[in-house]
């Protein structure tokens, strides 16, 4: 996943592109780079290696005097992380510049035929080929050029191309990786994120797969590849760029942390009404989901670990088949798929590449395909017959947090509307239910209130050679989500497992120095979860354990406990999974590490 941002219009265009570029460095810090056409007319470049501060440096004091210029940030996939490997890429002749997220699958192919047609290209990206395509086609308009020259791509791509001759012009495109429009006064902007360019519009226009935009100050055109104008409908993003800053704390991740209550609260505004759930969304599917005979849930990482809580659910209340697969596998051994399938689709940001490609494998099909997001516009709702939106906001920080609790919220809401639909939920537990989806958020500021130890219990635990997290039932999930957590952000080698798994081989690798984290709150395993603890116990390896507040037996058997509230048991996913976030952050902040921004990972897996 890279971040890109074109701008053109009366502003100096440098100080918007370089603004972008920061608060898109989530999506991509191997490098960063701007061009500019300049008030001269000159096309300027300048790119470096490292995060948008290198680039920024190298500028000097500012970038020179333009109105139009493209920036981007990258996260390597072809051509090691160099100063000329990042883009933006040129042509040539040095007319026309290139950025691009994305692969080129058959760059290879083209970089031979183009090399051999006279063309020298200089980088290892697949990128720099576009740039080249370009050049073949232009024959004085920049977006038929771009148009042919996306004839010849085959992969994914969101792009943004520029050409000197046409100093007031942008051209880009998309398919199967975002890319939106801004539209301001006078003004116009394309990004791949909204947080890109919130400060200067909430004017957006989410471009579908195949879209061209060609752009000038303050006005747009979108074709399709062959050319047609189509129309598309302008947006407004609902947040605001003071919703991006870190508003006081050191980090986007504690930051996010700490919304999670108000974003549990926006995840469930309009879905519990009285003593029901009902998600308006699914009402155009409705006489679909009446006919469903199976569940089938398709999602990678944290999302993968939140769909876990959503298929025990469905199973659980619908009392049909339902499971879990990493979408990353589903395409290569596909169960058997037909009408009579509900597919659940989960990720936070709709553009993740395997979740996409799964559920359009599962809508070809047949099946009904639902997708949960994060993201209006995303492309994962254009492959889903229905789609349930988290609404928990911008997450700038790498690693998932208030997403992964509003998921699981919403996947949990999700289970419950598709079951009272089946008459399968009854009226005294979606009661109780719905009351505790209303005590969820003042439960989570409690979580977060009574984890005020956990920065000095981390401290204990930060030279730990690695950790092994355990739960059951519902406390399983948490513990994967757990252990994904310090792996992601503290670079320390952490397994998370089913309980019951730990004496299967896991249990070896305990012992003084490899803590065992346990996810025991309160469930109708729990004697079996403290049998496993007490497993770890007898290994000399200290227990740090998540526990539900009153119990009094936790506290004589494990080294260290962090409390939260009572809740039901398939919400309680949401309160354990907060003090494990919160003591993977504080892990890392004293080792030193770079927390928003861990290496080697990006915000959005759009790549394969």
């Amino acid at each position: 996943m890279c971040g890109i941002v074109g701008y053109t219009g009366p502003r100096e265009a440098g100080p918007v592109l370089l603004d972008g570029l920061r608060r898109l460095e989530y999506r991509g810090y191997d490098s960063a780079g701007i061009a500019l056409v300049t008030e001269s007319g000159e096309l300027f470049v300048e790119k470096r290696a490292g995060k948008v501060a290198v680039l920024t440096e190298a500028l000097g004091d500012k970038p020179p005097r333009a109105g139009i210029g493209l920036g981007h940030t990258r996260w390597a996939t072809h051509g090691r992380p160099s100063d000329l490997n990042a883009h933006p890429h040129t042509d040539c002749t040095g007319r026309i510049t290139v950025v691009h997220n994305g692969i080129v699958e058959n760059f290879r192919e083209l970089r031979d035929e183009l090399v051999a047609g006279g063309h020298t290209l200089k980088s290892e990206t697949d990128t720099e080929v576009v740039a080249h395509l370009v050049e073949d086609a232009y024959k004085g308009d920049l977006a038929d050029a771009v148009r042919a020259a996306l004839g010849r791509l085959e992969g994914a791509y969101a792009l943004v191309v520029m050409h000197r001759d046409e100093p007031e012009r942008l051209v880009g495109a998309r398919l199967n990786a975002p890319l939106i429009v801004g539209v301001g006064e006078g003004e116009s902007f394309l990004a791949s994120d909204a947080a890109a360019i919130v400060a200067y519009t909430k004017r957006v226009v989410f471009l579908d797969d195949g879209d061209v935009a060609d752009l000038t100050p303050g006005m747009f055109t979108i074709t399709d590849r062959a050319g047609t104008v189509v129309d598309r409908p302008i947006d407004i993003i609902p947040w605001s760029a003071e919703a991006a800053e870190k508003g006081g704390y050191a980090h986007f991740m504690l930051k996010e942390i700490h919304e999670q209550p108000d974003a549990l609260t926006a995840a469930m505004t309009g879905r519990l009404r009285g003593e029901s759930v009902c998600l308006e969304e699914l009402d155009p599917i409705r006489e679909r989901l009446a006919g469903i005979d199976r569940v089938e849930m398709i999602a990678c990482g944290t999302a993968y670990y939140a769909s876990l809580v959503g298929a025990a659910l469905f199973q659980e209340w619908l009392g049909i088949p339902a499971r879990s697969t990493v979408a990353s596998e589903f395409r290569y051994s596909p169960p058997p798929i037909d009408s009579r399938t509900l597919v659940v689709a989960v990720s936070q940001s709709g553009e993740t590449a395997d979740t996409i490609a799964a559920a359009r494998l599962a809508g070809d099909r047949g099946a009904v395909v639902v997708a949960v997001t994060n993201t209006v516009g995303s492309a994962i709702t254009r492959e889903s017959h229905a789609s349930v939106f988290l609404q928990a906001g911008p997450e700038v920080a790498v690693a998932a947090t208030k997403t992964f609790v509003t998921q699981v919220a919403t996947l949990v809401m999700l289970a419950a509307d598709v079951a009272h639909q089946f008459k399968r939920l009854s009226a005294e537990k979606e009661r109780e239910l719905v009351a505790a989806l209303r005590r969820l958020p003042k439960q989570a500021e409690r979580t977060i209130e009574l984890a005020g130890p956990i920065e000095e219990i981390a401290a204990r635990y930060a030279d730990a050679a690695g950790f092994m997290y355990i739960g059951r039932s519902f406390g399983y999930p948490a513990a994967l989500e757990g252990a994904l957590k310090i792996k992601e952000i503290s670079y320390l080698h952490a397994e998370g497992y089913a309980a019951g798994e730990l004496k299967h081989g896991p249990i070896s690798l305990l012992d003084a120095d490899v803590p065992l984290v346990a996810v025991a709150t309160r469930s109708a395993v729990y004697d079996k979860l403290i049998s496993n603890l007490m497993e770890g116990k007898a290994r000399d390896a200290r227990v740090l354990a998540v526990a539900t507040e009153g119990d009094t037996q936790i506290e004589r058997l494990a080294t260290d406990v962090c409390w939260v509230p009572d809740t039901l048991e398939p919400l309680s996913t949401i309160l354990a999974v907060i003090p494990l976030q919160l003591f993977a952050y504080y892990v890392a902040v004293k080792r030193g590490r770079d927390v928003d921004q861990p290496r080697n990972l990006a915000k959005s897996v759009t790549v394969e």
